[in-house]
């Protein structure tokens, strides 16, 4: 296969990792290998120049990742380790993914657009707002938080290592996927005969869906994390899964339909 995955090295050996590996190693250096660690404003440089290079993203790979985002989220993991080892870096290098990110956020917007009613100004001013303020700007400031978070108060005070800015975004931006199509595509199909009805049935349907966005949110950043060598008790963001699952009943008990607020806000967000 092109895309073989290696097995997730133990923590046991994370200190193993960089130069001391590739030197115990009988094995030749990867062709792109790096021993040394590029800055980051050096990673961010390359990062966005690639952007305009459309021939050197690798487009397959990136389907390949969001495919297994849903099916086996572990494999796509396992590959960030693997850049760790190969490029010194976990974060990724090639834009292929945000650009199909964006590119899937464009033809969900339009849908949900046209699920809702809206005009074609109020559409591109929809999509807009959608690519660049929920995608990116909130990606952002969420990948912040969570970078601030991991190496202030879960990285292991033993080791040297900070967990990468860019690595955060990559799980945030992982992590989104799912409850985007779930939220963005699934959940269209069902919301004029099923969801948008007063009734506990569509409450109990258009909350489901978002029990298993925000579900896939949280499980898929708690392995981003846990495949960290340097942090530890990573588990600690399972224990919002329970709370989840409690703020879910309660919604039900009292009625909220989260489908039909979430589109109320985005209708009325670009009148």
């Amino acid at each position: 296969m092109k895309y073989a995955t290696s097995p997730t090295p133990s923590r046991s050996n994370s200190s193993l990792l960089g130069m001391s590996s590739r030197a115990a190693s009988p094995l030749p250096h990867p062709a792109n290998y790096r021993g040394d660690c590029m800055s980051a404003t050096t990673k961010s440089y390359k990062y966005l120049r690639r952007f305009v290079k459309f021939d050197q993203m690798d487009f397959e790979y990136a389907m390949w990742q969001m495919v297994y985002l849903f099916i086996a989220p572990k494999k796509v993991y396992r590959n960030f380790n693997y850049r760790k080892h190969t490029k010194s870096q976990f974060a990724r290098d090639d834009p292929a993914f945000l650009v199909l990110l964006m590119a899937c956020l464009c033809v969900t917007s339009i849908g949900m657009a046209w699920v809702l009613s809206l005009g074609f100004t109020q559409t591109i001013l929809f999509t807009l707002y959608v690519v660049f303020v929920d995608c990116i700007f909130c990606g952002m400031v969420v990948a912040t938080i969570l970078w601030l978070i991991a190496n202030r108060y879960l990285r292991d005070r033993n080791s040297d290592f900070d967990m990468e800015w860019g690595y955060a975004f990559d799980v945030h931006l992982n992590a989104f996927f799912p409850p985007l199509i779930l939220l963005h595509f699934i959940q269209l199909f069902f919301y004029h005969p099923l969801i948008r009805w007063d009734s506990f049935l569509s409450t109990f349907i258009g909350n489901t869906i978002w029990l298993m966005a925000l579900g896939h949110y949280i499980y898929i950043t708690f392995l981003g994390f846990d495949v960290v060598p340097s942090l530890k008790n990573t588990r600690i963001i399972l224990v919002t899964l329970p709370l989840l699952f409690i703020f879910y009943v309660l919604t039900l008990i009292i009625g909220w339909n989260l489908s039909v607020s979430l589109m109320y806000y985005y209708h009325y967000r670009v009148l």
